[in-house]
């Protein structure tokens, strides 16, 4: 379940009246308490008492507060001191053009603004996406062959 699916979830659970949910499964369980105000729900996201990282992050949305396991949520402070370069389009994420190839990028590599960070296929297209600063790559996001989303996350970058 990703983060869009919980936000929506918390929604129509505020907007149903319901004071509390409580949704199981094989990994995870999420509880969403209400106290009667909508900016009062709260989410709270389990991982498995055998997950070895067990922190959790709070963040705000609009009419939310949500708490979401550390392992998948890292990004959120860093977002305050760098860049977040995100996907212009939906596809599958390569970090090579080839797979004989080095990856575009590394951590921690100075990328120059027009040089190509990754590869995007989408309908059998490759698109190469293209820095649009010069930077410093702080994390890369994803991993290599992954299916992606429009406006995910894909680098983390510290402006020059």
């Amino acid at each position: 379940m990703n983060i869009k699916e919980i936000q929506n979830l918390i929604k129509f659970i505020s907007k149903s009246g319901v004071d509390e949910v409580t949704i199981e499964k094989d990994d995870f369980k999420i509880t969403i308490k209400s106290s009667g105000e909508v900016s009062k729900s709260k989410l709270k996201y389990e991982v498995p008492v055998s997950s070895p990282k067990n922190e959790s992050t709070e963040f705000k949305t609009d009419e939310t507060s949500v708490e979401v396991n550390k392992k998948f949520n890292d990004v959120v402070d860093d977002e305050k001191k760098y860049t977040v370069i995100k996907s212009p389009i939906i596809g599958t994420f390569y970090r090579r053009s080839s797979p004989d190839n080095p990856p575009f990028v590394e951590l921690n590599s100075e990328v120059k603004k027009g040089e190509t960070l990754c590869v995007i296929e989408a309908m059998k297209l490759f698109n190469e996406i293209e820095c649009e600063m010069d930077c410093k790559i702080i994390k890369i996001l994803v991993d290599d062959q992954t299916p992606i989303e429009f406006d995910q996350p894909l680098f983390l970058v510290d402006p020059s």
